[in-house]
């Protein structure tokens, strides 16, 4: 499977999301470690079964393992962290927030792959997953590294439409079956 495949899946009332799959699939905004690490990790934070394989098909050949398993990574443990962090932020007994997460996350200091592309991914993944805080903890990270505000904006248009598509997929295959 691949992109194309998967734009196949897309039913005509979502031929916008088909068009913004394939146009962000080129783009150049992002290098292709990047672009293709932020759709895996999207896919993967979502969990679609036809978009993830779709998505992992066409990454594969573009991402080197390493980078393959650092987007599942960022999936990984941003559907951990998301959900904590999000808590904390949405409760209003702050002295949550004073306590230790007391939560592994190694991965985040040793990702395997360039620092700010992990980065980028995670704030794909935060997006999907609604946590404000986290957004802005690995938006902020990014920024303070030089990356540009259009890398940030391409990372979340990717989670954007790989979130479309995965909903799309899934309610079409609830339908048929």
């Amino acid at each position: 499977m691949s992109i194309d495949a998967l734009r196949d899946l897309m039913p005509a009332y979502a031929k916008d999301i088909s068009l913004n799959l394939s146009s962000l699939a080129s783009e150049t905004v992002l290098n292709d470690q990047q672009k293709w690490g932020c759709f895996l990790a999207s896919a993967h934070a979502i969990g679609v079964v036809p978009v993830v394989r779709a998505i992992e098909a066409q990454a594969a050949t573009v991402l080197s393992p390493e980078a393959m398993n650092a987007a599942k990574a960022a999936a990984a443990i941003m559907s951990m962290n998301n959900v904590y962090y999000r808590s904390l932020h949405l409760m209003k007994n702050h002295e949550y927030t004073t306590i230790p997460a007391r939560l592994r996350m190694n991965v985040l200091a040793n990702p395997g792959v360039d620092k700010m592309d992990f980065e980028l991914w995670s704030t794909a993944v935060s997006a999907i997953n609604g946590c404000g805080s986290c957004l802005d903890a690995h938006e902020g990270a990014l920024r303070q590294h030089g990356v540009p505000a259009t890398h940030v904006q391409a990372a979340l248009r990717i989670a954007a439409v790989v979130h479309a598509a995965s909903r799309i997929a899934a309610s079409e295959a609830a339908l048929a079956g």
